[in-house]
């Protein structure tokens, strides 16, 4: 009884002030102005996205092969140690906390189907993507934010190279490049981790594993995540790229756009996730309508 009571006060201040501020004689115009902003800002992205992969790397195509392997070092190699790191350990915390479940319905011998099809369809790339988002992302949108703030991709413009073509380009193919290989890795080194932790440390038996492991994970499964990584790749590039052609002004700014673009990118990661694993399910049905009837 006090339980609703409380809910009927708390719903009836929340009518309250909704209505205030719907009465407010700013509200409107406000509102409109923040959609009008999102809008433009949407669409001003969307050109910009599309010019980056549309564009060649510059007139100079072996100077824009060297920057293009540069980046996919920097952004692949480097980040390989942390993407295997969180990998290995999310394989082995999906195995502590699913073998309970398993284990009391005598079902432990399953793990593997579960873990496999979770760090290779779902976990993995997601993951992934969030990693490359905070340290390829927001390092991207740094350095091209201080280009900009030094007017070095103005000096870029008034020598006739696009920035574009010359900065955003090769970093935006380096990421779509390399997103698919570290998800790989991730992969890799998350089901070793499961497997190690189910097998030698909750007592799993080893062929049980390995065997519902193998008969969960199909090929579609596996392209399904690296199909999701490409997607990722291309968002996590062109946010941190676009973020950092338009920063404000000095340090301030710089350090906004780079909050800005992990943010960005982190929401537009799991909103692109819902959807591809949607479409892609679909797609499944589809082409294998009496494999989907048995799942």
């Amino acid at each position: 009884m006090v339980m609703t009571v409380i809910l009927c006060v708390l719903i009836i201040i929340f009518f309250v002030a909704l209505v205030g501020v719907l009465r407010s004689p700013d509200f409107i115009k406000r509102a409109w102005n923040f959609v009008a902003v999102s809008l433009d800002t949407l669409g001003d992205f969307g050109r910009f996205a599309t010019a980056t992969l549309a564009a060649p790397f510059g007139a100079n195509k072996m100077q824009g092969l060297r920057e293009l392997m540069r980046q996919m070092y920097e952004m692949g190699t480097l980040s390989i140690p942390v993407v295997m790191i969180t990998g290995g350990f999310i394989g082995a915390v999906l195995a502590v906390e699913a073998y309970p479940q398993f284990e009391a319905i005598g079902l432990a011998g399953r793990l593997g189907s579960v873990i496999i099809v979770s760090v290779v369809k779902q976990i993995g790339p997601v993951l992934t993507a969030v990693m490359l988002a905070g340290r390829v992302g927001g390092a991207m949108t740094a350095e091209l934010g201080t280009m900009r703030v030094t007017e070095q991709i103005d000096a870029l413009r008034a020598m006739a190279s696009d920035p574009v073509r010359t900065v955003a380009a090769p970093r935006v193919y380096a990421c779509i490049i390399m997103m698919p290989v570290l998800t790989i890795f991730s992969d890799f080194v998350g089901a070793v981790g499961g497997w190690f932790v189910a097998v030698h440390i909750l007592g799993v038996p080893n062929h049980s594993f390995l065997l519902y492991a193998s008969q969960g994970v199909d090929n579609y499964t596996i392209c399904v995540g690296l199909i999701k990584s490409v997607f990722f790749g291309v968002a996590i590039a062109c946010i941190g790229c676009y973020k950092g052609f338009n920063c404000g002004s000095g340090a301030k700014g710089v350090g906004q756009a780079c909050t800005e673009s992990f943010v960005a990118s982190f929401i537009t990661i799991l909103v692109m996730n819902f959807f591809l694993a949607v479409m892609l399910n679909d797609i499944y049905h589809l082409l294998w309508p009496m494999s989907a009837s048995m799942l």
